[in-house]
This record gives structure tokens, C-alpha cells and sequence, in this order.
């Protein structure tokens, strides 16, 4: 079951109570990107990841850690936005939605073959 987004008693939280738990969120986040099918690609941008974390973003999802993955990405977007409103002094991580690693992953695959058919040429 996915983390509920907004939670009462969330605009009453202190900074630090903010700060604690995006750092929270953001464990978990951690925790589901690597998390993932160990089809070749996987396993080949798994290896890659651990020296360039991006080919993380790129790896197929379940579809329950998917669901996951964006209910912790929206809660962490709101608790940064109250302590963003409350001026908490945060700088808040991007983290991409499934639907935008999916078109950067068509794009780098695009660009491989691309490359590859350009240096076969």
C-alpha cells in the first residue's frame, strides 16, 4: 500500500520535522531505484549504475514499485513545498516520474542506435 501524499498534520510540522522526514522519503526512494528485474539490461545498467547513477533511472520497474516509487516522489514534492512555504531553507532532489524516465530511456535508446549505425557506417 503507497504512502498517502498529504497527511494530516502536515502543515503544522516544524522544519526540522520536515527536514526529517524528506530525509526519510528519500531513504526510501533510494531503496526502491535499485530495486528491479534482472533481465540483461537490468543486470548491464545495474553494473553501470553503480559507477553513473543514471542508468538506474532507465531500468523497468515492477509495477507495485513503480506505484511506490511515485507516491514517495509526491510525498517527498509536498513536504518540500511546505518547507519551501514555511522557509525552512531546503533544496529539495529532483526525482524524475516514471512516465519522464521512461521518454528519457526512449531517448537514450534512440541515440545508441543512432551512434551505433553511425560508426558502422
Amino acid at each position: 500500500m503507497p504512502v498517502m501524499v498529504a497527511q494530516y498534520g502536515d502543515s503544522q510540522k516544524s522544519c526540522d520535522s520536515l527536514k526529517f522526514e524528506m530525509t526519510n522519503v528519500q531513504s526510501e526512494i533510494q531503496r526502491l531505484l535499485p530495486k528491479r528485474d534482472k533481465t540483461g539490461k537490468n543486470v548491464a545498467l545495474g553494473v553501470a549504475g553503480w559507477f553513473l547513477l543514471v542508468p538506474w533511472f532507465f531500468m523497468d520497474f515492477k509495477n507495485a514499485e513503480a506505484q511506490e516509487y511515485e507516491a514517495f516522489r509526491q510525498r517527498y514534492n509536498h513536504l518540500a513545498t511546505i518547507a519551501i512555504d514555511k522557509k525552512c531553507g531546503v533544496t529539495p532532489q529532483e526525482f524524475m516520474s516514471i512516465q519522464q524516465m521512461q521518454i528519457e530511456y526512449e531517448k537514450a535508446k534512440k541515440e545508441e542506435e543512432r551512434n551505433r549505425k553511425s560508426s558502422n557506417d
